[in-house]
């Protein structure tokens, strides 16, 4: 009569996810991986459009970065605000930012601020500097905030798509900080150069896209726990060479909240390695009223050696890996 002992050590982690019930991992022997956001004047005129639409980067150019900021140049219209001013150098000689009308977006209203001639306070200088400014904030409650994932564009006549102007940071208005926009929007220089298309006939266009970003609505935490109780389960496997070419399994046994189970096939695993005895681990359901949760494991496996102290042991944390634990013939002698 042959007798085997098989030893399994689980330390697993825990990922508030999907169930994952009945999953067979396996490493040849055994596989589990490690348990781990306007006024009009009659001196100009100026256009407004608000139009929402989706978009689309269909080719990108790279002007200068400073502190972060991005431009991109893409052919789809800003979605939430685009304002287009004629007589461009009537509100250049006034020397005041100007202000768009008020409109919405996400669900909130807001105002385009320009300085033409930059916000000195901002590092402006020699820049065109823009802003969103949210408005109406007296119908808001008390302590609110809002996280918004902002762009600003310029229009590009000469090729006709926007400079899309971001720096990929969420913005968080609040009541001590409603306005948030770029002081170096673009170059005064470039913008004024005939030659580059952003200034036409003295008429130049400027758009926001406004995208609100919410909390999390699913959250996920991921814990390890090393040792956790109850980590060893010991198969005894009576009159192993009597045993047929199929697969045996061992009964369930817990570890926090999941349930798990062994399994081979003492011919082997027809894998290429009929002298391999390879040994596998399922994943099984989930104890009563736990939350059904990802789970990943390191895992020693031991065959005992019933004479000696000369037990052949393997540490697994890859999924689906697959090595030979112990030839077949050596666990006959």
């Amino acid at each position: 009569m042959s007798l085997c002992l098989y030893k399994c050590t689980l330390f697993p982690n825990k990922t508030i996810s999907q169930n994952m019930n009945n999953q067979k991992w396996s490493i040849g022997f055994i596989s589990l991986a490690f348990l781990f956001i306007t006024s009009s004047s009659a001196e100009f005129i100026i256009q407004q459009v608000t139009k929402g639409r989706g978009i689309e980067y269909n080719s990108s150019y790279s002007l200068e970065e400073n502190l972060g900021v991005t431009r991109e140049l893409r052919e789809e219209r800003p979605s939430s605000k685009i304002v287009t001013i004629t007589s461009f150098s009537v509100i250049k000689g006034r020397g005041e930012p100007y202000e768009s009308s008020v409109f919405e977006a996400a669900g909130y209203k807001w105002r385009l601020v320009l300085y033409v001639n930059g916000n000195k306070n901002d590092g402006g200088n020699d820049h065109i500097s823009l802003y969103a400014r949210i408005e109406e904030t007296n119908s808001l409650p008390l302590g609110w905030e809002v996280n918004v994932d902002l762009k600003l564009f310029v229009h590009n006549g000469k090729l006709h798509k926007y400079l899309t102007v971001t720096d990929g940071l969420v913005k968080r208005y609040n009541n001590a900080k409603k306005e948030w926009g770029f002081g170096q929007l673009i170059p005064r220089s470039t913008f004024y150069n005939a030659n580059e298309g952003y200034l036409d006939q003295d008429t130049g266009s400027f758009g926001a896209e406004i995208f609100i970003v919410k909390p999390a609505q699913q959250q996920e935490k991921v814990t390890f726990i090393s040792n956790p109780p109850n980590n060893v389960f010991t198969w005894k496997i009576l009159r192993f060479s009597t045993l047929e070419d199929k697969f045996y399994y061992s009964d369930d046994f817990l570890v926090e909240d999941r349930y798990w189970r062994l399994g081979f096939n003492p011919k082997g695993d027809g894998g290429g390695r009929p002298h391999a005895l390879p040994i596998f681990l399922f994943a099984q359901g989930h104890k009563a009223n736990a939350v059904a949760t990802n789970t990943w494991g390191a895992v020693n496996l031991r065959l005992k050696n019933q004479r000696s102290t000369n037990h052949r042991q393997i540490y697994c944390k890859k999924n689906n890996q697959k090595k030979k634990f112990i030839s077949r013939r050596e666990n006959h002698h």
